[in-house]
């Protein structure tokens, strides 16, 4: 029973990550023709466009994908609860959105840590890194106005992380349910 749940976990978190990506390459208006994003919107479109025939977008936001990500987590959750013989009942909708909210915090910390990776790594262009370095620049941005650069080291992604850690803590602890999701 473990490995189906270590499966369905896996094949949701996976769908959520894409999802999510999906939205927030559209948010910070990433490179349409780059190969990660050309794979992010052909491997979600069979789930989005029906959708966005009823649900338009609004103010530059995909409702459609943000409507699909929240289903997928909230149906995560009641899947993984069925499975273990309990029942969530309305209480599925709130965790939905817990869901969705640590997906995307989790998201944005491991592709910092790609980024930084990447940066000791890579010599000269990089794709994905590019795209990389646009979503994460909405978030880097204000640290790095704070806290300049000091000698050629970017401390903004170390303050980035300590906060997200800091704001994970709070929410665990004032949310049920937030260390299980």
């Amino acid at each position: 029973m473990e490995a189906v749940i270590y499966l369905l976990r896996f094949a949701f978190d996976a769908l959520l990550m894409i999802l999510i990506m999906r939205v927030w390459l559209q948010w910070v208006k990433a490179d349409f023709y780059n190969p990660l994003s050309q794979f992010i919107v052909k491997v979600s479109n069979p789930l989005v466009v029906p959708l966005r025939r009823i649900i338009p977008g609004l103010g530059g936001f995909d409702l459609a994908t943000i409507v699909v990500a929240y289903a997928i987590a909230a149906l995560k959750f009641v899947a993984l609860a069925a499975l273990a013989g309990e029942s969530l009942g309305p209480l599925a909708f709130y965790i939905g959105l817990l869901v969705l909210v640590k997906q995307a915090g989790f998201m944005l910390f491991i592709i910092m840590i790609i980024m930084a990776i990447m940066s000791w790594v890579v010599q000269g262009y990089n794709p994905t890194l590019m795209v990389f370095h646009q979503l994460t620049e909405p978030f880097l941005n204000p640290i790095r106005r704070i806290i300049p650069n000091m000698g050629g080291l970017d401390l903004s992604m170390i303050v980035a992380f300590l906060a997200m850690n800091v704001i994970n803590i709070m929410l665990s602890s004032s949310l049920p349910y937030w260390g299980a999701l």
